[in-house]
């Protein structure tokens, strides 16, 4: 990694979180917890991974890099709490392509807070690349309309903006590690989970798959996620998340047979190939 410049090692860092996060819905779809139990092994599991691996790794500094966040660290764990909350009701609400297409619309409105926040006007291939992939997931977005799936895309809406206050929130606070704040956001979506909760109890295929996703789909990838934004803008790593919006329905697709729309699937393509040729760009200028 240090022989990489920033915007290698953002991208890197963005990609990969993204790949460990496209079996998600997938394993949302597979367990049979219901969605406050499955919120709260989401909060509570990715807190203890994450938390002994800062303290073996940083020991004490864990707790001076808290406190020493100040406001961004307290704005990145509200955020970052509500997300992790929205994403999980929203996927219980409506097909995963419609959630996940709504979190499409993330890099545009970091592009927009980073520009009134920051003062980071994206250039113009950043821009033509959001408009594109803003187009498609209008595109996509029409047919889940139709489908009368309101309230699970709005949540997935809100997500959506929780995603690019949070990407714009560690931007602006390039020299802090907001790791320590985010593992006390997953501290916090499990003790608010704990007042829904009907059972703790995993039987089943659930004791492994639980554990599998809080780890793999959400542990791993929110170190990276929360890492990414130091290198790169916050709207040039919420433009990885939409390889989801394709590969997610995909893995559904494939292992339950939840067949996504043809709408997704052409928009889907837009967006992947949008995202490549944009990040070839960047990288190659880099």
């Amino acid at each position: 990694m240090k022989n990489l410049s920033d915007q290698q090692k953002g991208s890197l860092l963005a990609f990969v979180a993204v790949m460990f996060i496209t079996p998600d819905s997938l394993f949302i779809r597979l367990s049979n917890i219901d969605t406050w139990s499955l919120v709260f092994y989401r909060g509570i599991i990715p807190f203890f991974t994450v938390l002994i691996g800062m303290l073996i790794i940083y020991k004490l500094d864990f707790f001076k890099m808290l406190f020493t966040s100040g406001y961004h660290g307290l704005i990145y764990i509200i955020t970052f709490s509500i997300t992790n909350i929205t994403f999980v009701v929203s996927i219980q609400n409506t097909n995963v392509a419609n959630t996940l297409v709504m979190i499409a619309l993330a890099p545009m409105l970091s592009a927009i807070l980073g520009a009134i926040f920051l003062r980071e006007i994206p250039d113009k291939k950043t821009w033509f690349a959001i408009g594109i992939t803003f187009i498609a997931a209008v595109y996509i977005f029409y047919d889940s309309l139709k489908l009368g799936s309101i309230l699970g895309d709005i949540l997935g809406f809100i997500t959506a903006i929780g995603l690019a206050v949070g990407a714009v929130t560690i931007r602006s606070a390039k020299t802090k590690n907001l790791v320590p704040a985010a593992v006390v956001g997953k501290l916090f979506v499990a003790l608010f989970a704990i007042y829904f909760v009907e059972s703790y109890v995993l039987v089943d295929r659930d004791l492994f798959i639980v554990p599998l996703m809080c780890v793999m789909c959400v542990a791993i990838p929110f170190v990276m996620v929360t890492i990414a934004p130091r290198f790169i803008p916050a709207e040039e790593v919420n433009l990885f998340f939409l390889l989801e919006t394709i590969i997610g329905p995909f893995w559904v697709w494939m292992v339950i047979k939840e067949q996504p729309s043809v709408e997704t699937i052409l928009g889907g393509f837009i967006i992947i190939l949008t995202i490549a040729i944009h990040s070839y760009l960047k990288l190659k200028r880099s």
